[in-house]
């Protein structure tokens, strides 16, 4: 799986608060979006779409040789698509045990993202969030 070109979380996090206010961090988010590798057709498929957000969006997870969380990830609006690359700069390169247990509550809150979106966005993004967790917990089962 190609790995897009985004900063990791440290990285992000001190982008994000250099940002003088929130249409430059929306502005950043889709800059964000727009580093993302373009999904394979073999990558936008049902099993690789999340429930639950008013945009379509996928992500697909798949583990490297070194059991590392590989996603790659899309959606059809901006700030929807740079969403799915915050999502995914959380939990690129970790092992399953650490995705699960990342606390995602404080990475959020560090970016003070609820405050900031619409309800259907937040909800968008707890849908992202709760299906991988979901998808990384399958992991451990099989």
């Amino acid at each position: 799986m190609a790995v897009a070109n985004l900063p990791d979380e440290a990285k992000l996090l001190r982008n994000f608060s250099r940002c003088q206010d929130w249409e430059q961090r929306y502005l950043y988010m889709m800059e964000l979006g727009e580093r993302l590798t373009p999904l394979t057709d073999k990558q936008r498929i049902a099993a690789n779409f999340i429930e639950g957000c008013q945009s379509q969006v996928w992500i697909a997870v798949e583990l490297n040789e070194q059991q590392q969380l590989m996603l790659a990830g899309d959606s059809d609006a901006g700030i929807v698509k740079g969403l799915v690359a915050l999502v995914i700069i959380l939990f690129q390169g970790k092992s399953i045990e650490q995705a699960l247990a990342t606390d995602v509550k404080h990475y959020f809150a560090s970016l003070e993202l609820e405050s900031h979106l619409t309800p259907s966005r937040t909800q968008g993004l707890h849908a992202m969030v709760t299906t991988l967790i979901k998808r990384f917990s399958d992991y451990t089962v099989a």
